[in-house]
């Protein structure tokens, strides 16, 4: 049988395919922005009840949405607080990666760095998202070490970026710094204390003589 198409012609997409290509996005959006609804609402829901361990239903009704919904997204509560916790990662690495850019490269990063940690627990909104975390993330990295470990890295690239152009060891020292400024500002989180600067300014020069740059 002859090509009934003509030399040179441009093959289009068969139609069948285009409007699946085309329901795939429209369902895509309508995903995310469930997603996007049920992460906010976990938040909504932590913040205003103080628990670290919020109820799916809670979470559901805040949504507005169903348990069907949910469970599209999520196997369960642990990984919806993964999800929560990535998402806070996220916004957390926006927020110093704005510092950083402000400052020098080196030893003023690194203090950018240090102090835009801790000002997790200095600012009461930021403090009231994070302080479920400071009592679930090792439980969440027991269950899902991987995305757990991969949601840190995010914070902590930024810090290894600014050791190597400080001279210090953009590995060990960068690990030593995020777990005493995360561990720094987790403690005041959950015991509802806000570090002075005095404190934030003492654990930044102890972090800059520890690698040399002081």
């Amino acid at each position: 049988m002859q090509n009934a198409v003509p030399d040179g012609a441009t093959l289009t997409e068969p139609l069948d395919h285009s409007v699946a290509a085309r329901t795939l996005r429209d369902r895509a959006d309508v995903y995310a922005e469930e997603v996007r609804r049920l992460l906010d609402a976990a938040y909504a829901v932590m913040r205003r009840t103080g628990t670290l361990d919020p109820r799916v239903s809670d979470i559901v009704a805040e949504s507005g949405l169903s348990n069907q919904a949910f469970y599209r997204h999520f196997r369960g509560k642990n990984e919806l607080l993964l999800a929560v916790l990535d998402d806070g990662q996220r916004r957390l690495v926006s927020y110093l990666e704005a510092r950083l850019a402000r400052v020098d490269p080196g030893a003023p990063r690194v203090r950018a760095w240090i102090e835009g940690v801790l000002e997790q627990a200095r600012n009461p909104e930021a403090a009231a998202n994070t302080k479920p975390f400071t009592a679930n993330s090792a439980r969440l990295a027991t269950e899902f070490p991987d995305e757990s470990a991969q949601s840190r890295e995010q914070v902590v690239a930024l810090l290894r970026a600014a050791l190597v152009d400080a001279g210090g060891n953009p590995r060990h020292d960068a690990d030593a710094i995020y777990h005493l400024a995360m561990g720094r500002a987790g403690d005041a989180i959950a015991r509802g204390e806000v570090p002075t600067n005095s404190d934030v300014d003492h654990l930044v020069e102890f972090a800059l003589r520890g690698i040399g740059a002081m």
